[in-house]
């Protein structure tokens, strides 16, 4: 049994106690107002005996005095303990909250460590792939015949990692020399000059650095969500070697995303009512369970600072996040891992919120 399932029984334990603790103070109420009837009809009818009635009369008077006693604990008891169950109820529901909002967030974290550790290797295999001889020859020389041999070296390199949608080798103009699945893609002839990853290529200082760019979509790639990590290839593949090409690798994003994000361990029926999502540092949706809004949608997050915590937004929604630990020497975009879950089974659902 799960903790969440076990704190559930005792919130359900709990409501019954009160209930029935309420229900049995009624029925004192119900029998001490009996007792109190049944003393005044004894005092009538002392008072009808006259001097006969009188020692009646005084058994009547205790019987009113008891009944009064009666009602006072039945007060005392409905006040004291209806009070602690309620207080017992509203911390046993808090308790419930809160390890729900710990396992939200634990989801969270769960979700943006694996797309991390997978996007750390994408960092390794541009700086790797940019030394391969066959691409600094083509890189140094663009004749016709290196720059088909550099691309037949990044179609075999494709074929090991489907994980990317295409390889480019650019020059220092811009202009993409070489691609590695030039049956598919077009790109070979057409500038990449103006996209930012490439001017920061550009920048890097040697061969140990990389770029990234947050997830776009590449028109040259049929307009697929990519994320293109890419650095500069240097004379000779020396890492301090002087520049003289950029290699940029387009990771498939959209599938290895979704993935991820379908991919959270709970049930159907809290799958149901639970939207999982990475955001980027702009708040902009990236990737969603429900495969909504994505790159167009900007959710509002509110950390306060915090690079984890949960909160319930304005439609009480549970709201839980984590903020992109990193891993290893990949520090991270300053992504999110978010997960807005709705309250389980309500009269009248309040609705998920969508951000602007």
């Amino acid at each position: 049994m799960s903790s969440d399932v076990a704190i559930a029984d005792i919130v359900r334990s709990t409501v019954n106690t009160r209930r029935i603790t309420e229900r049995k103070v009624a029925d004192i109420r119900v029998v001490t107002n009996r007792l109190r009837i049944l003393a005044l009809n004894a005092l009538i009818e002392a008072k009808r005996a006259g001097d006969m009635g009188r020692g009646f009369s005084v058994v009547a008077d205790e019987v009113k005095g008891i009944s009064a006693e009666v009602e006072t604990l039945s007060g005392q008891l409905s006040q004291e303990l209806v009070g602690e169950i309620n207080q017992l109820e509203r911390l046993t529901r808090d308790m419930a909250e809160q390890a729900q909002g710990t396992r939200m967030i634990d989801l969270a974290l769960n979700a943006i460590e694996l797309i991390d550790r997978n996007l750390y290797e994408r960092t390794c295999d541009v700086r790797w792939w940019a030394t391969d001889t066959a691409i600094v020859d083509a890189a140094a020389q663009p004749s016709r015949e290196a720059c088909d041999y550099a691309g037949h070296r990044l179609g075999v390199i494709l074929d090991a990692y489907t994980v990317y949608l295409d390889i480019w080798l650019i020059d220092l103009d811009g202009r993409v020399i070489a691609n590695g699945r030039p049956d598919r893609f077009q790109a070979a002839g057409h500038s990449v000059a103006d996209r930012p990853w490439f001017a920061q290529s550009k920048r890097l200082l040697d061969g140990n650095a990389y770029t990234v760019n947050d997830i776009d979509q590449e028109h040259l790639l049929r307009g697929a969500q990519v994320a293109t990590y890419a650095t500069g290839v240097r004379e000779g593949g020396a890492a301090n070697g002087r520049l003289i090409g950029v290699l940029a690798v387009h990771f498939d994003w959209e599938p290895q995303a979704q993935t991820i994000v379908s991919g959270v361990r709970m049930s159907p029926e809290e799958a149901q009512r639970t939207r999982v999502m990475l955001v980027d540092g702009k708040g902009r949706v990236i990737a969603a369970s429900d495969r909504s809004g994505i790159l167009t949608e900007r959710f509002r997050l509110e950390t306060n600072g915090k690079a984890s915590g949960h909160y319930h937004d304005a439609f009480g929604n549970l709201v839980a996040y984590h903020h992109t630990p990193g891993y290893e020497t990949y520090r991270g975009l300053g992504w999110h891992g978010v997960i807005v879950q709705k309250a389980e089974a309500p009269a009248q659902s309040a609705p998920m919120r969508r951000s602007a």
